[in-house]
C-alpha cells in the first residue's frame, strides 16, 4: 500500500477555504498514485475548541454536509480511499469528533468516534460527546484502524484494534504542537507494540489562546513501521504530503518475531476494566 499523509494548515472557522484548499492538496498527493491519503483532524474547521463560546457548535456538519461531499468526489475523481475527520453534528444537540473511510466508490467504510476526549489547553469536551467503538475496516486488502490524536496517548485503543486485526492504524491529529514532546517516540512504541504500520497525520498552524499565549501546531507527520522504525517524516513548520510505501509482509514477519500477542495475559488484566474509584 502506499500512504500520503496531508500536513495541512486550517484556518479556524473558514469551512469553504479549508474545503477548497483541501481539494487541491489531495489532487497534488493523488499525483503519487496512494492507495490511501489521510487528512488531519479538524481539517475543515481548523482548531476551534480554545474558547467558551457555544456558537461554534455552528461549525458542525452532517456526513452528506459540504466537507464529506466534497471528499466523496474526490475519492470517486482520483478512484483512491481517503481518510477524513469532521466536527459531526450526528442529530440536534448531538456532536462527535468522527473520522471516516471513504472508498474509492465514495462510500463510507468506517465510521470512528473520538472516545478519549481531552480538556487541557484545548476544550475539545465542551463541544462533542465521547464514542465508544473500536471498528476495522478493509482497504485494498489491509486491516485498518482509525484513532484520533489524544487516544492515542492510551494503549489501550490501539491494542484493540490490532486484537481486531488490525495492520495499519491512522491517527489524524489537528493540536499536537510535538515541541519538546515525546512524539516520535510515542508513535513508534504504538506500531512495535502492536505489530503493525501507524501513521499519525497532524496539522500545522499557529493559533493564540483567549489569553494571547501561542497554540503552535507542529506538524511531524509519520509513517512508522512494525519494527518501531520511521521510514517517512514531515517537518515542523510547512504543509506537505509524506508519502511512504507499505509492505504487508513486515506486519507477518514482526509478529513471528516477537510474541506479544502469543503471550498477553488478558486474565491478569482485570484491573484494567474497573472505574477509577475501585482500584486499589
Amino acid at each position: 500500500m502506499r500512504l500520503s499523509l496531508i500536513q495541512m494548515n486550517s484556518k479556524v472557522g473558514d469551512i469553504e477555504h479549508n474545503i477548497d484548499h483541501a481539494g487541491d492538496l489531495i489532487d497534488q498527493a493523488a499525483q503519487n498514485n496512494p492507495d490511501l491519503i489521510v487528512l488531519p483532524e479538524f481539517w475543515s474547521t481548523g482548531y476551534f475548541p480554545l474558547s467558551i463560546d457555544y456558537s461554534l457548535y455552528d461549525l458542525a456538519a452532517k456526513e452528506n454536509g459540504l466537507a464529506m461531499t466534497r471528499v466523496k468526489e474526490k475519492a470517486i475523481e482520483h478512484d483512491i480511499n481517503i481518510v477524513s475527520t469532521i466536527y459531526e453534528r450526528a442529530g440536534p444537540g448531538v456532536f462527535y469528533n468522527s473520522a471516516m473511510i471513504v472508498n474509492p466508490q465514495g462510500d463510507i467504510i468506517l465510521k470512528y468516534r473520538k472516545v478519549h476526549v481531552p480538556a487541557r489547553r484545548g476544550l475539545e469536551k465542551l463541544f462533542y460527546r465521547r464514542g465508544s467503538k473500536y471498528p476495522v475496516a478493509e482497504v485494498n486488502g489491509w486491516r485498518m484502524g482509525i484513532v484520533l490524536c489524544y487516544d492515542s496517548l492510551f494503549p489501550e485503543p490501539t491494542r484493540i484494534m490490532a486484537l481486531k486485526g488490525a495492520e495499519l492504524i491512522v491517527i489524524p491529529f489537528g493540536a499536537s504542537t510535538t515541541e519538546h514532546s515525546i512524539w516520535d517516540q510515542l508513535m513508534v512504541a504504538r506500531a512495535f507494540e502492536n505489530g503493525c504500520y501507524v501513521a499519525p497525520c497532524n496539522a500545522i498552524g499557529n493559533h493564540s489562546m483567549p489569553d494571547g499565549s501561542p497554540f503552535n501546531l507542529g506538524g511531524k507527520s509519520l509513517i512508522a513501521n512494525p519494527y518501531g522504525a520511521i521510514i517517512a517524516q514531515g517537518g515542523t513548520d510547512d504543509e506537505e504530503i509524506v508519502t511512504g510505501d507499505l509492505d504487508l509482509q513486515e506486519v507477518e514477519d514482526v509478529r513471528r518475531k516477537y510474541f506479544m500477542f502469543r503471550d498477553r495475559r488478558p486474565d491478569t488484566y482485570d484491573i484494567l476494566s474497573l472505574p477509577s474509584e475501585d482500584v486499589t
